[in-house]
């Protein structure tokens, strides 16, 4: 890249910005996915932008292919020193304005390897989780070390700089979520998006969608709920109690079919709760997807009910994207995606009753019909759209350079949606 004088207060930002991602993962799963597709979409924008992350993962692979720049980093050798200074060199070499990490295990080594780099670019930190940092000594001195914290949702936003607390809970990871110490100024929200183009209603009875029902052993008129999602454990996602609920509901609606859709260490016991609830024929664990925008216009009703930490979750854009509707528990961050186009039901977490009743409220209505559908697609490609979502971070970048700090650019008030 060519060489050009840095911004500083007051200056006009750069046209082109010089942003690297840092990514020790990119094994699969929603932070690496909302990695590579952001770095892509900022790159469409005009953003020189790079991703630094280990050779022969299968994201390294989604990176190349979708056309970004991808630093192959050694491995991570004690105390991860081999990234870190992998990392330093390339921010250096291409002098980078920004360096932005990701996942949790990456939010030193982001800070190090900028201050190692000897350009100093803005640091700044997407936190996909819905809780603040395990470690007492990231709680404490974070953000004394980053320029930004972007939380992926209100909710995270509210963790961060308030803490949650839920001491009775029967999940562990949400007894206690302390906030971090410091500027939380410095802390904004810009959420998640969701790739509009691909997940779209598709015609009732195209055959690539029928073909998708057939293979999940699917009849015609059969009325499709489906969790989509990992089932490892203690919990999963809420499976165990999705075939509690459907046991309650099997009888009353012979046509409902009770899908699980993912991969987990839970398959053995899933399919043993099938046999004891007297579920066999109705309800089964399908075969790993990997087209999520078919699998979503395949299912008559998504269904996520979510026992753990949720930040903001994507399968439920992505569902209502395609013009499902969503039964999903009312936690965390769950209600701010459900609001992009609330069309089915929020229900209290932890309850199978909620839930049974929930799926019979859905299956009773008349289910949207093609013109609603495409309504629906419209109004989450609005606020949640990925060219979207990395405007509002190409224009978060710029407010640093500029800076503008945190609080004018890319941030929302606590509980509202974009």
């Amino acid at each position: 890249m060519p060489d050009t004088p840095r911004s500083g207060p007051g200056a006009e930002v750069k046209a082109s910005l010089r942003v690297l991602h840092l990514n020790s993962l990119l094994t699969g799963g929603g932070t690496d996915d909302q990695c590579v597709k952001l770095c892509a979409h900022l790159a469409a924008l005009g953003v020189r932008v790079g991703l630094a992350g280990p050779e022969g993962r299968e994201y390294t692979r989604v990176a190349r292919a979708a056309g970004v720049p991808v630093q192959a980093t050694p491995s991570e050798g004690p105390a991860k020193l081999r990234f870190i200074l992998s990392a330093a060199r390339a921010l250096r070499e291409e002098r980078c304005d920004v360096v932005h990490g990701h996942h949790g295990r990456d939010l030193w080594p982001t800070v190090l390897a900028a201050r190692l780099s000897g350009v100093r670019p803005r640091v700044v930190i997407t936190r996909h989780l819905a809780k603040s940092p395990a470690s007492g000594v990231s709680r404490r001195f974070l953000l004394g070390q980053v320029d930004s914290i972007i939380a992926v949702s209100a909710f995270v936003a509210r963790v961060l700089r308030e803490g949650h607390y839920e001491p009775n809970s029967p999940v562990a990871e949400r007894r206690a979520r302390p906030p971090l110490c410091g500027d939380h100024g410095k802390i904004c929200v810009i959420h998640g998006g969701v790739e509009m183009s691909r997940f779209r209603p598709r015609p009732a009875g195209a055959p690539e969608v029928d073909a998708l029902r057939s293979t999940w052993g699917l009849r015609p008129g059969d009325f499709a709920f489906g969790v989509v999602g990992g089932y490892d454990p203690p919990r999963g996602k809420g499976q165990r109690e999705f075939l509690r609920a459907a046991a309650r509901v099997c009888r009353e609606v012979p046509a409902a079919r009770f899908l699980i859709i993912g991969r987990g260490h839970l398959k053995e016991r899933l399919e043993q709760d099938i046999e004891e609830l007297g579920l066999a024929g109705v309800a089964w664990l399908t075969p790993y997807c990997r087209d999520m925008p078919m699998a979503m216009n395949a299912l008559d009703c998504l269904v996520h009910p979510q026992i753990g930490t949720e930040a903001f979750p994507g399968v439920v854009l992505e569902a209502l994207a395609c013009g499902r509707r969503v039964i999903a528990t009312d936690l965390d961050g769950i209600p701010e995606a459900f609001a992009a186009c609330p069309a089915g039901r929020l229900i209290e977490p932890e309850s199978v009753e909620a839930l049974a009743t929930g799926l019979l409220e859905v299956w009773r209505e008349t289910p949207p019909d093609p013109a609603a559908r495409e309504a629906m697609h419209a109004r989450v490609a609005r606020g949640f759209d990925l060219p979207v979502v990395a405007a509002r971070v190409l224009a978060h970048y710029e407010a640093l350079l500029a800076g503008g700090g945190t609080r004018r650019v890319g941030s929302v008030p606590d509980g509202g949606t974009h």
